[in-house]
């Protein structure tokens, strides 16, 4: 990492510097600091060659998207007027993190995951990882419009850093690692210097790197510090404008939470800080930004316990909130913690078949003992809380169906498929029998989805293949639909079907490693080595730490006969797992057939001690041994 401490006296932005570069500017959070880099975004802009933008990323002030939302704003009517395919490739990514585009781009993409949320039917929730789908996606769309319009230099200059939410953040990094040196990026970020020291450190590699102090003087010579806040009762009468604005419109409630939450806050009103904080913790869940969600959600839970609230409802959306927040992440045990505290608190029959949902999947999925019979026994008690419910027959004939599912989920993990596959197929065909046809919809897509994958497990791939159709039928936008099917009919070897399915499935999402190394796994099998190294070079670029998958490419590169570049990757997934015996047994046969018989043998020795019974490696260490004896 090249680090260099200067001054903010001078210039700060290089224009077109050779290389990508972070430039940090320590100073207080403030007025002076935020005009002393409107200067520098000023004095890049009078090159148009260089892409330039302002981001604020306080999301106290923007939400959780604060400054990245604001670039896209600004994008947008761009892209529209002169390359509007890119909206078209990018819409899903653009409407999550603006929603009031939601009105004007034409979209009929939304699978039915979305649209539970919207019916307030979610049965399913979005994995961590699709927080860097969109992360990914938006870069990509920049990338793009960057090429567009011959840029040479990208410039982001932002501010409150240490404000920033987590998703503004990771997309900084991963701008920087995936495009820097396309974009020939600089990033101008002005933070506190506690935050600099980890943000250097955080970038380490990736880019040089110049830490500078605003100085006293330059800040005097700026602008006065001062910051005006509204008054409790101006605040008070803008929060009551706004919510008369917002009325009962989903899209602008989304948009304007951080305003809501801020006047609420401004005017001393914490039951409306509370009833906001939930719902902007509840809408990150439904999009799968469980890091940012937990943060509403926290803060949510500290009014809670400060005042006495007694809407039961609300306290239920927050626990669960924060369980589903904390199972995401992986915190098993913080996520035991609100299961247990619901256990000993919560009684209705309406909420509590809820909890004994929560405890059995602690201990069928998220703790790291399983124990399936405590599962069982708590969705056997759920089961029985639903019945005493005063809920219609359609909606305990859902719930139900999702309990036993809960139930095929352990049967499944206890290697009793057949018991796991019947339980599914036997409350679909309840759930399609006494439901309307647009009802539940997402659940019984995913009952026949459970059941393929029970199928795909024992290698039934007819089966498989027609239960994954069926959920395609119901959900016909659900990438992930098209990425398993494609898997079975790779097995069937049946590759231009599977092909199909998984250029369907890209379509369909923004970007994720899996399905670009399924596919290059396709590829492989095809014989087409170019494609399927194109097809692992962009699941790497998303993801550069996955060993399979450098393997993969490696393997791929020697049938191209790139020996330096299959070497190149066998190194690095060696540098991921330096004690994978299979990996250095390919390297060793790399290496002997470059000639570099020392370190053949080396790697053979290596292996050998992992793996001392592969008669293999001995072998081929009794083949090197010869020719260096010659």
């Amino acid at each position: 990492m090249k680090q260099q401490n200067t001054t903010a006296t001078q210039t700060a932005v290089r224009s077109l510097a050779v290389h990508p570069h972070l430039i940090l500017v320590e100073a207080e959070p403030g007025p002076s600091r935020r005009h002393y880099l409107q200067q520098q975004l000023e004095q890049s802009q009078q090159d148009d060659t260089v892409l330039a933008w302002f981001l604020s990323c306080n999301y106290e002030e923007g939400g959780h998207w604060a400054g990245l939302k604001e670039l896209l704003a600004d994008l947008i009517p761009e892209v529209l007027a002169h390359v509007p395919e890119l909206l078209t490739k990018h819409h899903y990514e653009l409407v999550t993190i603006l929603p009031f585009w939601r009105r004007t781009l034409s979209f009929q993409g939304l699978n039915q995951t979305d649209k539970s949320f919207l019916l307030n039917e979610q049965t399913r929730y979005y994995q961590a990882e699709r927080a860097l789908r969109i992360i990914h996606g938006v870069i990509n769309l920049i990338t793009n419009w960057f090429n567009h319009v011959q840029a040479k230099q990208l410039l982001l200059v932002c501010d409150d850093y240490e404000r920033a939410s987590s998703l503004v953040k990771r997309f900084l990094f991963e701008l920087m690692r995936r495009r820097g040196q396309h974009l020939n990026l600089q990033l101008l970020i002005a933070t506190t210097s506690k935050e600099s020291e980890a943000l250097a450190n955080h970038f380490g590699s990736l880019c040089a790197i110049e830490r500078m102090c605003l100085l006293e003087e330059t800040r005097s010579n700026s602008v006065p510090i001062s910051e005006n806040f509204p008054s409790e009762q101006e605040s008070a009468r803008s929060l009551q404008e706004l919510e008369q604005q917002i009325g009962k419109d989903s899209i602008e409630l989304e948009s304007n939470l951080p305003q809501l939450i801020r006047f609420a806050q401004l005017s001393n009103q914490p039951e409306k800080v509370l009833e906001y904080q939930i719902a902007a913790s509840t809408i990150c869940i439904s999009q799968g930004f469980y890091e940012d969600a937990l943060v509403y959600a926290e803060q949510a839970r500290l009014l809670f316990q400060r005042y006495p609230f007694n809407d039961e409802e609300q306290r239920w959306t927050l626990y669960a909130n924060l369980y589903k927040c904390y199972t995401a992440l992986g915190y098993a045990q913080l996520a035991l913690e609100i299961a247990e505290y619901l256990m000993a608190t919560v009684h209705q029959p309406e909420y509590r078949y809820r909890v004994y949902y929560m405890m059995a999947m602690m201990y069928a999925r998220y703790l790291p003992e399983q124990d399936f019979s405590k599962a069982e026994d708590y969705l056997n008690k759920g089961l029985e809380q639903i019945a005493q419910t005063n809920y219609p027959r359609s909606k305990k004939l859902f719930h139900t169906a999702f309990n036993r599912n809960g139930l095929a989920l352990v049967r499944h993990r206890q290697k009793r498929p057949y018991e796991a596959a019947e339980l599914c197929r036997t409350h679909y065909e309840k759930l399609d029998n006494h439901l309307k046809p647009d009802e539940h919809i997402l659940h019984r897509s995913v009952l026949l989805y459970n059941i393929a994958q029970v199928y795909a497990s024992l290698g039934s791939h007819e089966q498989a293949i027609s239960y994954f159709s069926g959920a395609i039928a119901m959900d016909p936008n659900y990438s992930e639909y098209y990425n398993d099917r494609a898997t079975v009919l790779v097995r069937m070897e049946q590759f231009e079907q599977a092909l199909e399915d998984y250029f369907k499935a890209i379509e369909l999402s923004a970007p994720y490693p899996i399905v670009w190394s399924n596919l290059g796994h396709c590829y492989r099998q095809m014989g087409e080595m170019e494609k399927a190294v194109d097809a692992y070079c962009v699941a790497l670029d998303l993801d550069p730490n996955q060993f399979p998958i450098l393997v993969a490419r490696a393997q791929a590169f020697e049938g191209l006969e790139q020996f330096n570049n299959a070497l190149a990757d066998y190194n690095a997934a060696l540098t991921l797992n330096p004690d994978h015996a299979l990996v250095l047994a390919n390297r060793a046969a790399l290496y002997y057939d470059l000639e570099r018989y020392q370190e053949s043998l080396n790697d053979l020795d290596h292996a050998i001690s992992i793996s001392p019974e592969t008669a293999d490696f001995y072998h081929n260490r009794a083949i090197v041994l010869g020719v260096l004896s010659t």
